[in-house]
């Protein structure tokens, strides 16, 4: 992103609801902004919260020197589907070793040999959708015995796959919104019958909304279908959960504050545009849920996050319904780190900067 633009995003409005929340906030930058602010207010913070503030030092801190990192690549680019997200997100996290000195370098996939990465002591993966996420590139790197950044094979393979996730969080009694796998032969009135209306199409293989359609009537789904599979073979139906969307960051197996989401058109979803082109989308920190509800969906998400066997960092997906109840959407083993990413947004309000995350991140790779 340009300076230019950077300062365009800053003038944006920041919208504030003291009824509701103490920041509602209409794009990103801000939001980093009302967050830090927040967290500098030690008036409103309880002694816990005090505690954790005072122990972001240490908990970032392993690592003192950066030289110990050693000769690093921050994996990014690929060819997948999201590879402009993981441009964007890699030379951010790129900068951001940088400035403190890691020797780090960008390494991409789809134009350099994989088994260069013999030459690196470190890998900080960025490399976002299919080939970087989805177990192909842990198990090289596995192979070759280089310490990565995030989850293994198992969880990245599982995390990658929404139905496979959601099969596992079933038999774990975790609660996720009803589905159904399509194909082409499907009866879509037995679909809708199952599942009602509305109803959100997904590829399975996929990550950062990419293919998915939200559908309001029947006649709607082949279209739905169609863009889908134009990603892969693996289609399915979701249950469209009317209510509040929330993500949730997880760091070292603590769950960070909870963010709630809230697109300009609230009938629609949170698709691609939304995430990472448009400035009209709300982020809420604080959340808007009630402390018992928040932690609540902290430790639903904590166990949705070990149940997939996922490690380091990551995002749980959730939404809550009109009665209250809570949904598990899916799971972001590599999530975004751009500049409308979550990740960064839940460590401001947790009292890191992004530099400080991004040291804290490839600290776990030592």
């Amino acid at each position: 992103m340009t300076t230019n633009n950077k300062e365009n995003m800053s003038t944006q409005n920041l919208a504030i609801d003291d009824t509701e929340d103490r920041s509602a906030i209409t794009n990103p930058e801000p939001a980093l902004a009302a967050a830090a602010q927040a967290g500098q207010s030690d008036a409103s913070i309880s002694p816990n919260e005090k505690e954790n503030k005072k122990s972001i030092s240490t908990m970032t801190g392993h690592v003192k020197d950066a030289a110990q990192f050693g000769k690093v690549a921050v994996i990014y680019g690929g060819s997948s589907n999201e590879r402009s997200v993981s441009l964007d997100s890699g030379a951010a996290v790129l900068q951001a070793l940088q400035n403190q000195g890691v020797d780090a370098t960008h390494f991409d996939p789809k134009h350099q040999d994989i088994t260069e990465l013999r030459d690196y002591d470190r890998v900080f993966n960025v490399l976002h959708g299919r080939g970087g996420e989805d177990g192909l590139l842990q198990g090289v790197l596995q192979w070759f015995d280089i310490p990565q950044t995030g989850s293994g094979i198992l969880a990245s393979a599982l995390g990658m796959d929404k139905v496979r996730t959601k099969q596992l969080w079933q038999g774990c009694g975790l609660s996720t919104a009803p589905f159904s796998l399509l194909t082409a032969d499907t009866d879509w009135q037995q679909v809708v019958n199952m599942l009602g209306l509305p109803l959100i199409i997904k590829p399975v293989h996929e990550g950062s909304s990419i293919g998915m359609t939200k559908v309001n009537h029947l006649d709607e789904l082949p279209a739905a279908y169609a863009t889908a599979v134009q990603c892969g073979d693996a289609v399915m139906a979701e249950r469209w959960i009317t209510g509040r969307e929330f993500t949730i960051v997880i760091i070292d197996d603590e769950a960070y504050p909870v963010i709630r989401l809230e697109p300009a058109d609230i009938t629609n979803f949170y698709d691609f545009e939304a995430k990472y082109n448009r400035n009209d989308t709300s982020y809420y920190i604080p959340c808007g849920l009630s402390a018992a509800d928040e932690k609540h969906l902290q430790e639903l998400s904590l166990a949705a996050f070990r149940a997939v066997d996922a490690k380091g960092w990551g995002r749980i997906d959730a939404m809550q319904d009109e009665a209250g109840n809570f949904w598990l959407l899916e799971i972001n083993t590599v999530p975004g780190m751009t500049s409308h990413s979550l990740v960064p947004m839940a460590a401001k309000a947790r009292g890191m900067d992004f530099d400080t995350l991004c040291w804290h991140i490839l600290s776990q790779t030592v």
